[in-house]
């Protein structure tokens, strides 16, 4: 004698992905690159708000404010740099992040509804990045840079580790 069926509403291998697919890590990376996203977003929007105006003035009038020394040497290295950067150059940084805060929006969003799509194409944009992060190191060594590399490596291994993991368990 057959047992009784129970009704599900979700195919077979949808059922399988939810069981199998623990949210843990892969939801900490999400909210972490949404993070990025809304930081890269305020400092595009930032970026367009001095668009027209003296940075380099507008930095002083800041320190002068925060009653920095004026003298100090990273004060008027920052200010000469900030100087040379002109409306195109704004307008190009402002682009340029609003772009990778796009990607992140996308990697955060896919990776929270823990969508496999998703962290394939985290896997794809983090690895591209990590050549040039280490090109970056290479021109100018600094702590910061190696920890970002640090991170984005372990996400990517974490991630190509789980989607492996996945795509064995399916076959069994």
């Amino acid at each position: 004698m057959r047992s009784p069926q129970v009704m599900c509403y979700l195919p077979a291998p949808q059922q399988r992905n939810m069981q199998k697919r623990k949210p843990g890590v892969v939801r900490w990376i999400g909210v972490f690159r949404l993070i990025k996203a809304i930081l890269l977003l305020g400092i595009g929007l930032g970026a367009l708000k001095f668009l027209h105006k003296d940075l380099g003035l507008q930095i002083q009038e800041w320190f002068s404010y925060w009653q920095v020394d004026p003298d100090n040497r990273y004060l008027r290295s920052l200010v000469s740099k900030v100087s040379r950067v002109d409306d195109r150059n704004l307008v190009l940084m402002s682009v340029g992040t609003f772009f990778y805060a796009g990607l992140f929006l996308v990697e955060g969003i896919g990776l929270l509804l823990l969508k496999r799509w998703a962290e394939i194409f985290t896997v794809i944009v983090t690895a591209s990045f990590i050549p040039l992060e280490i090109y970056h190191l290479t021109r100018q060594f600094s702590v910061m840079k190696i920890m970002v590399i640090l991170v984005n490596t372990a996400i990517v291994v974490y991630l190509l580790w789980r989607l492996r993991h996945e795509s064995t368990t399916k076959r069994r």
